[in-house]
């Protein structure tokens, strides 16, 4: 049961990239992160919704859902979208890999996000989004 929970839905604009970020920094202050800590929470959801962004709508337009909740000295947060899913998230989740060449993206999205974060999981299904779930031990 979380102590703390909340939830935002945005448009998918790059623009709102910054707007996430800021979102979750607020949120998990309440638990004291060191700035290293904030800057990696921050980090991994900007690639989380940046993926979200330019892989699960292509330029169309849609919804990101933002979710953070707070247990003990845990804090998770779910970055979820209804776009067109990941064919093979084994292969999304290899260093380098890109479905976007083109863009000149590096491939290294969820690579940062394990990183950063304790744990990280990723549900998808084509045609219908993809879910990823990050969660990070903080204090000291």
């Amino acid at each position: 049961m979380y102590k703390n929970n909340m939830k935002v839905v945005f448009p998918a604009f790059s623009d709102n990239e910054r707007f996430a970020r800021t979102v979750a920094a607020a949120f998990v202050i309440e638990l004291d992160p060191t700035v290293d800590q904030l800057s990696e929470i921050k980090t991994a959801i900007s690639e989380a919704v940046t993926n979200s962004i330019i892989h699960g709508y292509d330029g169309k337009s849609g919804e990101v859902t933002l979710e953070g909740g707070i247990y003990d000295d845990t804090v998770e947060f779910t970055v979820s979208d209804d776009g067109v899913g990941i064919p093979d998230i084994r292969r999304a989740r290899e260093p380098l890999f890109t479905g976007k060449p083109e863009m000149e993206r590096s491939g290294m999205g969820f690579t940062i996000m394990e990183a950063f974060m304790d744990a990280v999981e990723v549900e998808s299904v084509v045609g219908k989004g993809t879910r990823i779930t990050m969660s990070k031990k903080l204090g000291g």
